[in-house]
């Protein structure tokens, strides 16, 4: 046994390695005024651990994945916050996007590469598996945001679009399946029943809801600018060097208008059963759901 957690570790290590030094070399980088280098700081902090854990060679690989992935979160916040602030920039956004999926999608990789015979929610948990999908989708989300205002570039690489939407909606959607819905029977016990309420539905936190919403709405700006047509062009869109959002990328086509229905609608009743009154609006998620309903007929 204690063979085997050598083994494991050294694996967990000898692939760290080479991250860890991307990752430093990405800290070290020149940046721009400005900006809120707190989450560079605790990223720098947390490297300078990993990199003492893995000269001693001891610890558990699940905790040096686990450390890797707050690293990789709090370094890459940082960066999207620059593209956010600098409003997408139309010639070099899209590749800095992809890079940081690639970045943000090493964590599972790792746990697969580190020969550790479990599921990656098994070593790095559902909440840091949640921030990991959660902050590929929502990257995404703001990315299209932005270009779809650019009618020009839209007109262009409506297929780049298309696809970014896309995944987009899959990794939220996926953010949204990592706990299950709390089953209220006799043997659950919560005292809160607006809680009870909403962990029956799945929604364990704001940042859930704002899943749905943002699905929700990435599917109808998929309807209404890529049109009804099958994605049936994704897999020679992942061919092609400009096109490919990224490591991970899915290429299972989704239907943006059922699933924009389904994903609104649940938004709807939790907004406006258990959450009614706390401030969460529902007039777009309802008027998004009038256009999937009208613009069928």
């Amino acid at each position: 046994m204690a063979e085997a957690a050598g083994a494991e570790a050294g694996g967990a290590v000898s692939a760290l390695r080479p991250r860890l030094a991307a990752l430093g070399r990405r800290l070290a980088a020149p940046r721009g005024a400005g900006g809120d280098d707190t989450f560079l700081a605790k990223g720098s902090a947390t490297l300078d651990k990993l990199n003492n854990l893995c000269n001693e060679g001891e610890e558990h690989p699940s905790t040096l994945l686990q450390l890797y992935t707050q690293a990789v979160l709090d370094i890459t916040y940082f960066e999207e916050n620059e593209l956010v602030d600098e409003d997408f920039p139309e010639e070099s956004s899209l590749q800095k996007v992809k890079e940081l999926i690639c970045i943000l999608s090493e964590a599972e990789d790792l746990v697969r590469e580190c020969s550790i015979n479990e599921e990656p929610i098994n070593v790095l948990g559902a909440e840091l598996l949640e921030c990991l999908y959660w902050r590929k989708g929502a990257l995404l989300y703001m990315y299209c945001h932005t270009a779809k205002e650019r009618s020009e570039w839209l007109q262009e690489n409506i297929a780049i679009f298309k696809k970014c939407l896309n995944d987009g909606v899959h990794y939220l959607m996926k953010m949204l399946s990592f706990r299950c819905p709390l089953q209220l029977n006799e043997d659950v016990s919560v005292q809160d029943e607006v809680t009870a309420r909403l962990l029956s539905e799945g929604v364990f936190s704001d940042t859930h809801l704002l899943a749905m919403m943002y699905s929700g709405e990435m599917c109808y700006w998929g309807l209404r600018h890529c049109g009804e047509e099958k994605q049936e062009s994704l897999e020679t869109i992942d061919s092609l060097s400009n096109s490919d959002v990224g490591c991970g990328s899915q290429s299972t086509s989704l239907d943006f208008r059922e699933t924009g229905k389904n994903v609104l609608r649940k938004y709807v009743a939790v907004c406006e059963g258990p959450l009614k009154g706390h401030g969460w609006n529902t007039t777009t998620a309802k008027e998004m759901l009038c256009y999937f309903v009208q613009s069928r007929n």
